[in-house]
This record gives structure tokens, sequence and C-alpha cells, in this order.
């Protein structure tokens, strides 16, 4: 086994056996290796003992590998789903044998000619197949991964203008084959080759999906490639140890067996013969339930920048796992380093470190945040290949997290909502050729605010840009965390303006920030804002399209979907009574964007 669970920021860079990974977990939350001493400590220490002793006595492992849904729910219902939930805990032992068959399929594509692949998928069906993509790139002689999981349709076209569709390989991702911006872009893109190859597009897509689904008859209609059925048991965000994962892990030329064999050592680590204290997957899941218990219920990973897209995929495992029946953990990625005294006491750090990194200037500053009193739990990777034991730790983690908060980790119950509130807007489009917008309640120069009567009520008498930020920020209350949601084409611009924005409001605040692009976020964090706690500020950003693109056989665009979906999730958190401020630009994003950093700077200067 090679990636160490939990040890101190002091062994960094010292490669250590099992044993040392056992003495690892019991020392992390010891006098001197968390932080400062004295009654904090110690109610880390005996929180996370409260939370261990409970799990060895409902004998929490031996429970997970026997696929019993009593530990989490003796509700009939959620039985049934968890029942049908818990294949990802041998998958890895099963793709084993199917490793060949990828290792082939990769050189079929290969010898074909294909210089680039397309993945269209959303939440579990494309985010491990990101961080693949940017974690390792592809190898010499194969195809270049891109990875489309958005309704933007600026977005689409630049992947678009990037590639030769006669030479690329498009793979459809839908665990139940209906998922509605996939069901889109594969149409789009299916007519888009049809233009160039004719009757024969379809040698150039493949399939993942489950059996049965509409997805795998259309495939085998149009004559794909190859069709991936994956197992039934295996929820989306549970899926990258899969089909959904090592398809694309393959074509970009990984070597899959050994991704596996990282997988199979954590898997095996974490089984029930292993001590309580020193199963890596039950310990690390029992302090995030028990910290989340006590408050410090926002998960925020620090990562080395060779792995810093990890944090995407994990946090859609956390968020939409643990976010219903009004509790929930808060995944925090992507939000810069700051010093101990920006941070709020509702913390957990997670600090994923690669030996060799590039920016060793991290440990000083986790050792800071440490230092102050704030919790961290280091963990190690020799290379990058131990994402593989990361996959599986996390997801262990995180079904044993669920346990200990008292949710069934399997379910998503409030995805659904923001699916048909879309699904409304769009029938109501195709009625009426509009989508309803509702009345700004504040308009200045190319910005419009929306919000629904308690919003209004906020923000009612401000005249100003700034004044009205200030109104609708000004309800942040300790422990909560603010949420953006960027509606908005994703480039490079835009990614700066928002960090600067997220780390603006940590800054003032002292709040966990967290930073979604939708839809995306839809299939990740949004479950965890409509189904976790009231403890979310929103602001949601959205922005008339430079340009759009055609649905073929729809009578809507790509960007009135994306509209509809921005609308649909805003009704869903009105509904809540969630504080959401809808943020919308008439003009140009980037300056849009400016004028939204210069109020909070007006804000600051008047306090």
């Amino acid at each position: 086994m090679t990636a160490n669970p939990t040890t101190n920021l002091k062994k960094l860079g010292r490669t250590v056996g099992y044993d040392n990974i056992r003495r690892g977990q019991r020392d992390i939350l010891k006098p001197g290796l968390l932080g400062r001493q004295g009654d904090v400590l110690r109610e880390f220490e005996g929180v996370v003992e409260e939370a261990l002793s409970e799990l060895e006595k409902r004998r929490a492992a031996a429970k997970i590998w026997a696929k019993d849904a009593g530990l989490w729910s003796t509700d009939a219902h959620h039985r049934a789903i968890v029942g049908q939930s818990l294949g990802w805990l041998t998958v890895a032992e099963m793709m084993r044998e199917q490793s060949e068959e990828l290792g082939g399929f990769a050189d079929e594509v290969k010898r074909a000619g294909f210089s680039g692949a397309l993945l269209l998928g959303m939440g579990g069906s494309s985010l491990c197949a990101d961080v693949l993509r940017l974690t390792f790139g592809a190898a010499s002689g194969f195809p270049l991964l891109h990875v489309l999981d958005t309704t933007d349709p600026a977005t689409i076209a630049r992947v678009e203008g990037g590639l030769d569709l006669s030479r690329t390989l498009v793979i459809v991702a839908s665990k139940s084959g209906t998922t509605p911006e996939i069901v889109a872009l594969h149409r789009y893109f299916f007519e888009k080759v049809e233009r160039v190859k004719g009757a024969s597009a379809g040698g150039q897509f493949v399939a993942i999906t489950d059996p049965g689904t509409p997805l795998e008859a259309l495939a085998r209609a149009q004559g794909f490639r190859r069709i991936f059925l994956n197992p039934t048991d295996i929820g989306g965000r549970y899926s990258a140890l899969s089909y959904f994962g090592l398809v694309p892990a393959a074509l970009i030329g990984l070597d899959v067996p050994k991704l596996l064999d990282r997988a199979e050592q954590m898997a095996h680590s974490c089984v029930a013969c292993v001590p309580t204290r020193e199963n890596p997957g039950l310990w690390l899941g029992a302090v995030m339930g028990a910290l989340a218990r006590s408050g410090r219920d926002k998960v925020t990973f620090v990562c080395s920048p060779e792995v810093s897209s990890f944090g995407t995929w994990v946090e859609q495992l956390i968020a939409e796992s643990t976010g219903k029946d009004g509790i929930g953990i808060v995944p925090v990625e992507g939000e810069a380093v700051g010093t101990p005294g920006r941070y709020g006491g509702d913390r957990l750090f997670i600090y994923l470190r690669l030996d060799g990194t590039r920016d060793v200037r991290l440990d000083r500053k986790v050792k800071t945040l440490e230092r102050a009193g704030h919790p961290v739990i280091p963990l190690r990777l020799e290379d990058l290949y131990d994402l593989g034991s990361e996959f599986f730790r996390w997801e262990f983690a995180t079904a044993v997290a669920g346990a200990v908060i008292g949710v069934n980790p399997f379910d998503q119950p409030n995805v659904q909502e923001s699916k048909d509130n879309t699904k409304r807007l769009l029938n109501d489009y195709k009625a009426t050729g509009t989508l309803p917008e509702g009345e700004p309640i504040f308009s200045g120069g190319d910005i419009r605010l929306y919000g629904d009567e308690g919003t209004a009520s906020a923000l009612k008498g401000r005249r100003r840009l700034s004044m009205a930020l200030r109104a609708h920020l000004s309800r942040i209350r300790e422990g909560d965390y603010v949420a953006l949601t960027a509606y908005l084409e994703r480039s490079a611009a835009t990614e700066q303006a928002l960090e600067g924005i997220r780390a603006w409001i940590r800054d003032r605040f002292k709040v966990a920030t967290t930073l979604g692009y939708g839809p995306r976020f839809l299939h990740s964090t949004g479950q965890l804002h409509k189904g976790g706690g009231d403890n979310g500020v929103f602001l949601q950003l959205t922005a008339e399209d430079r340009l759009d693109l055609p649905i073929p056989e729809e009578p809507y665009t790509f960007g009135i979907v994306k509209r509809a979906q921005a609308l649909g999730d805003l009704g869903s958190l009105q509904a809540r009574g969630r504080r959401v401020l809808r943020v919308h630009f008439t003009r140009d994003v980037n300056d849009g964007l400016t004028r939204i950093r210069q109020a909070l700077g007006k804000i600051a200067g008047k306090e």
C-alpha cells in the first residue's frame, strides 16, 4: 500500500509502511500533531473516539462489505436503494478482468487513426474522466481527451472548433441513458459527424451506460463502434473505477491494471477484519462525520497542483451523498489557501500531497493552519497512480460518514426537482416562445438583480449595486457557506474574476465559499444546496449568450436550455426559502464581473 491515510506533516515525503500508517491514524489527533492543545483539541479527540466506538458497536465495516443496508436505514424504501448501490466495493476486481479488453480497445482506436476523443457526460459520468485527463494528459500516440459537461453554447462551440470531427471518437456516457444534457449533446454531435461520414457516422461513437437503457438501444440502432454496459448496482458518483472512468483512462493510454492495483490495495486495507481504528476508509469517514456533527462541516481540500482536479470529483461524491434531510457536509475545493485568521471554526482541512510536488510552499501554509488549531489530515500520494487508492478511500469514507451523520449516502432526492422545473419551463417555452424571467428588483447599467420576496425585502431601498450586494451578503450567518453558481462560459478571465470574488467573501465574512458552473454543478453540489441545511447563501450568475447553437429535433437552443436550467434551479432554491440573489449581465460578462468586484471593494471601503 502506497498512499498514507493520515501521517503528520513532519513525515511528509518519507516512505512509510503499513505499521506506520496504523500509528499515523492513531496519532493524528494527539497533541502537537493536529494543532494547539487544550479544550478544542480534546473535543476533537472525544467526538472522533465516540464515532469510532459507535461504528465498532454497529459492526460498520462488516455490514458495508456484507452490503447490509441496515447500517444506513431501516426504512424499506432506503434499504432498496442501498441494496442496489454497493457494487463499487468490488468493481475494481471485476474491472481487472476487463483490463485486457480495455487495452485492446484503446489499441484499436489508435490504429483507426483517431486524434481526439470527446466525452459527453454529466456528474459521475464525466468527473473522473476529467480528473484523469487533467492529471495525466494523453500518452504518446493516444488521442487527446476532451470533456463536455455543459449546455453553454459558447463552450460547446469552442470545443467543437478545436476538433477534427473526421478523426474524433465521441463517447456518450449516461448511466440512465436519458440525461437530458447528454441526449441534446449526442444529437448535436451525431448530426455534425454524419455530415462528414454519412451512414458510417456511428462508427465514431461509443456508449457507456447501464443495460437496457434507451441509450443502449439507440447506440445499437445507430451502429456505435462499441457499447460498454456498466454494472447496474453502482451509482454515478461511485463509478470512478467502473467503465465510466476506465474507458477514458484506457483511451488516453493510462496503465489501467496499475490504477486498479492501487484501488485494490486500499480496498484490502478497508476490509472488515482490519481493526476499526486502523481501517483508512472507516477512520476517515468517522472523522468527517464526527467533526461535521460538532460544527466542522466544511471539508476543505488543499491539493498539490498536479492533482488539483481531484477536488472536483470528491466534491460531488461528498455533497450529493451527504447533503439531504436538512443536514450535510460541505466540500470546499479550489478555494485559495489563506492565513488562519481568514477561516471560521467550521473547517476540516484535507491536504492531498504528491511526493515531489512543484509547490512545496503548501507545506508551510498547511502547517500554519495546523499550528493555529485547525484540524488537518494530510494524505500522501507517492505518484499519480495513487489516485486509484484515493478514489476507493473516499468512496468508502463517504459511505461511512453518511452512517455517522444519519443519512442514506446513495440517493439524491432533490436532484430530480430542478430537472422537473427545467422540463416545465421548456414546455412553457414551446408553447409561448419565451421564458418567465420575472421583474428585476434592481437595475443598474448592464446588471439586473432578481430575487424572491425575502430577497426583495432585504434589498429594498438600495439604489446602488454596492448597497444591494451588501444587503444580500449581510444575511450571512456564522457557520454559513457562500455558493457562487455561474451559468456562464468558463474562461480564464471568468475563472480569475470569480476566484477573486470568492476570496473577498471568504476573507471578509470568514465563511467557506464554493464555485460551480451550471449546469455541471446541478449534478454535483446541487443536491446539497437544496437538500442540505439552511446554511447556504447563494449568488446565481447568468448572462445573455454571445452566441447560440440549435439542438436537432428541438424547437429551442442550447442557450435556452441553459437559461431554463438556471431559472429552474433558482425556483427550487426559492421554494425552500434559501437566501439567493440572481445577478444577470445583459452585456459583456467580464465587464459585469469587474463591476461586481468594484462594488464589493466599495463595501469594504465603507467599513
